[in-house]
């Protein structure tokens, strides 16, 4: 932990928190967002409970979390650098569901995750395609008439011209 002073007023940075007791029973303290440069969080092996804090997601400086061996539950907030852990960050814990896990949260929690393969995405992966190969075909179709249609005119003109030029 460092200090600095601005303007009379003494201020403390902590980069990291690691709880060691190994024993804490209780939810996760929402306040913990509110350490806005807090780069590491190891909260592991305790016997957490409840869920996972969303202002946990304020913490856009942290590059380390470690809430593994806990009993916590419900959706993984999502956001800022909560979009970057991987599922080492909250094994053990049987009862979170959403990314960076396979399992989906029950449709009655409310979570802000995005799943792979979700019906909408899928069908606006699909619509996206289709839109796609039918301006081609539209565009190529109508590039293809100018085209043609010019080159005729172009041959009439010269067969207008080359008869007009025999007469003469």
């Amino acid at each position: 932990m460092t200090n600095s002073l601005v303007n009379g007023t003494e201020y403390y940075y902590v980069g990291g928190l690691s709880f060691m007791a190994k024993g804490l029973i209780r939810p996760i303290p929402s306040s913990l967002g509110d350490l806005l440069e807090l780069e590491s969080l190891d909260l592991s092996s305790n016997k957490l409970q409840g869920r996972i804090p969303t202002e946990l997601t304020n913490l856009g400086f942290l590059t380390v979390l470690n809430l593994s061996q806990n009993n916590l539950t419900g959706p993984i907030p999502q956001g800022k650098q909560f979009n970057t852990f991987n599922n080492d960050s909250y094994i053990g814990n049987l009862g979170l569901c959403g990314l960076p896990f396979l399992n989906r949260c029950d449709n009655d929690e409310k979570t802000p995750a995005k799943f792979d393969g979700d019906d909408d995405e899928e069908l606006n992966w699909r619509f996206s395609i289709l839109m796609g190969y039918g301006c081609g075909l539209v565009l190529g179709v109508s590039l293809g008439y100018i085209v043609l249609a010019m080159s005729t005119e172009v041959e009439a003109e010269d067969r207008r011209l080359c008869r007009f030029g025999a007469r003469q």
